[in-house]
C-alpha cells in the first residue's frame, strides 16, 4: 500500500518539480541538460514571457482570472441555492430532477462542448466572453456537493426554529443557511475555479479572437509554434509556471475553509 502511495505522490509531484527546474533554463539547456538540474535563465524567461507579442500573456492571464473568478463565484452561489432546495424543500418532481443532476455528473464536459457551441452560435454569442462564462455558471457536480454540504452543515431544526420565529424561506436561506454554508461554498468555488482555469476545449471552440483567450489556450497557441521556432518552448514553460501560481495561492489562502468543507462532506 505504501508503495502505491509513493507512486501516486511521484506521479503528482515529479511533473511540478520538473517544471520548477525547466523554467530556469534557456532553450538549449532545456533539451541538452539533465531534467532536474537548475539553469540560470529564470529572470530572462519571465521577461520574455511578459514582453512577447506586446505583453499578450498578461491579457490571457487576466482573462483566465475573469472567467474562473466570476464563473466560480456565480456557480457556487447557484449550486448552493439548488443544493439547499433539494435538501430542505419538498416539491413535486424533486427526486426526478435530482436524478437529472446526477446524470449530468456522469457526462464528461468535453461531450457538451459541441452542443454548447451550436447553442451559442444560434444566438450570436460565439467569440465573446459570455460564450465561456455562461456555461460555467452551473455545474451538476457542484449542485451535488451543495446538497451534501447542506445536509451536513445545516440541521433541519435550525431552519424550523427560524420558521417559528416568522422567517420565510428566502430570509431563512440568506440569514441562516448561507452563513452556515460558507465552508461548503468556498469548497465548491475552489473546485469550480480550478475546473474553469484548466478548461481548454470550451474556449478553444468558442473563441477566435486571441485577445479573449485564457492562458490555457494562449499557451497552446505558442506550443503549436515550437516546431518552427524552438525558442517558443521557454515561453510555454514559463507560461505554464506562472499559470499555476494563482491556483496554488488560492488553495493556500482558503485551505481552512475547503479542509473543513471536505471533512463535512466525507462524514456525511
Amino acid at each position: 500500500m505504501n508503495g502505491i502511495l509513493l507512486l501516486g505522490v511521484a506521479y503528482m509531484v515529479l511533473p511540478l518539480l520538473w517544471l520548477l527546474f525547466a523554467v530556469t533554463k534557456d532553450a538549449k539547456g532545456l533539451y541538452g541538460s539533465s531534467a532536474f538540474s537548475p539553469g540560470g535563465a529564470f529572470v530572462e524567461n519571465l521577461q520574455q514571457l511578459m514582453t512577447q507579442d506586446g505583453g499578450i500573456f498578461w491579457r490571457w492571464l487576466g482573462n483566465s482570472v475573469l472567467y474562473a473568478g466570476i464563473g466560480a463565484l456565480v456557480c457556487g452561489f447557484v449550486a448552493l441555492m439548488a443544493g439547499y432546495a433539494f435538501d430542505k424543500f419538498s416539491f413535486r418532481g424533486k427526486n426526478g430532477l435530482y436524478g437529472f443532476v446526477l446524470v449530468g455528473v456522469l457526462i464528461p464536459n468535453t461531450a457538451t462542448v459541441i452542443p454548447l457551441y451550436l447553442l451559442a452560435a444560434s444566438v450570436g454569442a460565439t467569440n465573446t466572453i459570455w460564450a465561456v462564462l455562461i456555461p460555467a455558471f452551473c455545474n451538476p457536480f457542484s449542485v451535488y456537493l451543495a446538497r451534501v454540504f447542506s445536509a451536513g452543515y445545516l440541521p433541519d431544526e435550525t431552519l424550523e426554529a427560524a420558521r417559528v420565529d416568522g422567517a420565510g424561506p428566502i430570509r431563512s436561506f440568506f440569514s441562516i443557511g448561507l452563513p452556515m454554508l460558507v465552508p461548503g461554498f468556498v469548497t465548491i468555488v475552489l473546485f469550480q475555479f480550478v475546473a474553469i482555469w484548466n478548461n481548454f476545449m470550451l474556449p478553444l471552440i468558442m473563441l477566435q479572437d486571441r485577445d479573449l483567450f485564457p492562458s490555457s489556450v494562449g499557451i497552446a497557441l505558442w506550443q503549436s509554434q515550437v516546431q518552427q521556432n524552438p525558442e517558443f518552448s521557454t515561453l510555454v514553460i514559463a507560461g505554464s509556471f506562472v499559470s499555476i501560481l494563482p491556483l496554488v495561492l488560492a488553495f493556500i489562502g482558503l485551505q481552512r475553509f475547503w479542509r473543513s468543507g471536505l471533512s463535512a462532506g466525507s462524514v456525511k
